[in-house]
């Protein structure tokens, strides 16, 4: 009989940890709406602005600016978007973002709220940090 190691076992702790948390910061991309910035495909690395529904914020929705790439839960389609903030307005006195896909002619049909925003793409320098092809096997999965 093969007996683990509490070493091995807090070892695989960790990985299991590590691999939820590294799982948590990525997200698919399911449509041609920002190219080129990023493709059908795609994987974006983001920051959360509430990690695992426990209040942890990387980031905070209301500072969001012109120009951020978000994810957020759209009034209009059932899955999460990812498109780039081009306008900040007040209404009100409440802040709203109006949101468009790079490759669309018009922006997203609504105004979105820092509600709404769950996550920010993380960028390094003027680049999105992208994992190029590798969420088509997701996709693939999804049936999408």
């Amino acid at each position: 009989m093969y007996l683990t190691s509490k070493k091995e076992i807090v070892a695989y702790v960790i990985i299991i940890l590590l691999a939820l948390v590294l799982a948590q910061h990525l997200n698919v991309v399911v449509s041609g709406s920002m190219e080129p910035e990023f493709y059908r495909g795609d994987i974006v690395v983001v920051e959360k602005a509430n990690l695992f529904g426990l209040g942890i914020q990387e980031f905070d929705p209301n500072d969001v600016q012109v120009g951020d790439i978000v994810v957020y839960n759209a009034e209009w389609v059932d899955e999460a978007v990812i498109h780039r903030v081009i306008n900040i307005t007040e209404i009100n006195g409440s802040t709203y973002f109006v949101i468009k896909g790079d490759n669309n002619d018009v922006p997203d049909p609504y105004y979105v709220s820092p509600d709404q925003i769950t996550d920010r793409v993380v960028t390094l320098g003027d680049d999105s940090l992208i994992i190029p092809y590798i969420g088509n096997i997701n996709l693939w999965l999804r049936g999408l």
